[in-house]
């Protein structure tokens, strides 16, 4: 007997909150609705409470084989999406609340910028920046302060050169379009081999883009180093939250 957490369908709205704030994979969107997976994957603690602002999860005891972080691990290797799978068809399947469209603003102009006519430093360092790219043995990568970013998060930041990258070592990547566990596998190498002094990851809000979070922990117990992932989040209006 240990605590699983219970999900209330009829309460669930969607909004996929709960998914960001798992941080073992445990929770999934499927036909607009919170599921529970696997509940070998929860661990019981209750995180993702908190985070469901319709009440929809609770705490239940019940039979269930035990959570480990080994089973964890390979749940978040083997999943090619560390969150959640996207749908395959518009019948069903698991669908991401992150893809809806919408408009954020409308676009104004900036008359002191373009009067001054001054243009913006950049503190781009090295090249190339796309995970894929870059080598495990790459020196601007060694003893680095690394920063793990969302592909959408430079677009929605405006001032991200000066409030995240100065002074770090890029690595970008999109966990919803790309091999999670590739990259879980990539960045475990970079890590083993370069033994940064610190590990940064900034995000969307959107579920998907939480699988970066993911990715870097199990990256991090793949390759055994002592790092904690600082974790930032930036909304769609381009705030930190």
């Amino acid at each position: 007997m240990r605590k699983i957490i219970k999900i209330d369908e009829t309460k669930c709205d969607g909004c996929g909150q709960c998914v960001s704030a798992c941080a073992e994979g445990a929770i999934a969107m499927v036909n607009g609705k919170a599921k529970l997976i696997h509940e070998t994957y929860c661990d019981g603690l209750g995180t993702c409470i908190g985070d469901c602002p319709q009440g929809a999860i609770t705490m239940e005891s019940r039979e269930s084989p035990p959570f480990t972080e080994d089973t964890m691990t390979k749940h978040l290797q083997k999943t090619s999406n560390a969150i959640h799978r996207h749908a395959a068809s518009a019948e069903g399947g698991f669908v991401c609340p992150g893809t809806m469209s919408r408009r954020l603003r409308e676009e104004k102009a900036d008359a002191a910028a373009e009067a001054s006519n001054m243009p913006v430093e950049s503190h781009l360092a090295h090249w190339p920046v796309q995970l894929k790219l870059i080598p495990p043995n790459a020196p601007f990568l060694k003893n680095a302060d690394i920063l793990l970013s969302g592909d959408c998060v430079p677009f929605a930041a405006g001032d991200f050169h000066r409030k995240f990258l100065k002074g770090r070592s890029l690595l970008i990547g999109c966990p919803k379009l790309d091999d999670a566990k590739y990259y879980i596998e990539k960045l475990g190498q970079i890590l083993k081999t370069a033994q940064p002094k610190s590990l940064t990851v900034v995000h969307m809000e959107v579920p998907c883009c939480f699988g970066l979070r993911h990715i870097a922990e199990a990256a991090i117990a793949m390759s055994s180093v002592n790092l904690t992932v600082k974790d930032i989040t930036v909304s769609l209006d381009g705030e930190i939250l």
